[in-house]
């Protein structure tokens, strides 16, 4: 992959990736972004894969998008014109967050330090959230001159947070530290720094107890059940994906289990 993303597999079926540049506050140069790309786009095709934890080396998570990181962008305007190099700059960070919505594997961020900018939307875009006591975070855009909404904080903090504190951090771009992002719902445990990969790992665990595809269909459904439009659509889709894991070999194999009283053996069929 790159030297910018180390990848580790602790136990099988889970990775753990971190954002490795620490000197810059994992800050996010165009090589990270096309690395955070390349990963979360193979998890389509890579179901042995059933858990993936992000987080980020040194004494941040990740401190945003790295301004001096995207020079070649100039080289590009040239050929390109500034809006539409710019466009594609934007689009490449976005699809970042996209890919992590869209990979079928649940995604534990564990984040400590300042998450800031984009990366306050990599710990948004993930699906469970354990801070440590230093975490600060902030949607740092409008500080810049630009509008505070970008990278999808105005899709995820609505709806994780309420409107409110949304609209509070997106018009000022000012810090909420671990406490206050623990009682908005914002991360679901604050965990001391040297024990959140431990944390991340015991939760991981009690995943892979799961069937496999029941595990990604949940993902799937908590997904597109945030957008329903309806509690009846939203049950739809429940009562599709059921039928469809009742009729899988896990399923059976779950069942024959339970009643003899033993740990299933999933096979992912």
């Amino acid at each position: 992959m790159t030297h910018l993303l180390n990848i580790e597999s602790p136990l099988a079926g889970i990775e753990t990736i971190t954002l490795n540049r620490p000197d810059s506050l994992n800050a996010m140069n165009r090589a990270l972004i096309m690395a955070l790309q390349e990963y979360f786009r193979s998890l389509q095709d890579r179901h042995e894969i059933r858990i993936v934890i992000l987080r980020g080396a040194g004494r941040a998570f990740c401190a945003g998008l790295d301004l001096k990181g995207w020079d070649d962008g100039a080289k590009a305007g040239d050929e390109l014109g500034s809006v539409h190099a710019g466009w594609a700059t934007q689009r490449s960070i976005a699809t970042v967050m996209e890919l992590m919505r869209k990979c079928p594997q649940p995604i534990i961020a564990l984040a400590q330090g300042a998450a800031c900018g984009g990366g306050l939307s990599l710990l948004l875009a993930s699906d469970v959230r354990y801070g440590a006591p230093s975490l600060k975070i902030n949607a740092a855009y409008i500080k810049i001159g630009l509008g505070g909404c970008d990278m999808g904080s105005s899709y995820f903090l609505p709806r994780l947070a309420g409107a409110s504190l949304a609209s509070e951090m997106i018009l000022t771009g000012k810090f909420i530290y671990a406490e206050r992002a623990l009682s908005a719902g914002l991360i679901s445990e604050i965990v001391a720094e040297d024990a959140l990969h431990d944390k991340g790992l015991e939760l991981a665990r009690e995943m892979l107890l799961t069937s496999p595809m029941g595990l990604r269909l949940s993902k799937d459904a908590l997904n597109r059940n945030i957008d329903a439009p309806s509690f009846e659509a939203a049950l739809a889709i429940e009562d599709r994906q059921q039928i469809l894991l009742s009729m899988t070999e896990d399923y059976a194999e779950a069942r024959a289990a339970f009643m003899e009283r033993r740990a299933p053996e999933y096979r992912d069929r």
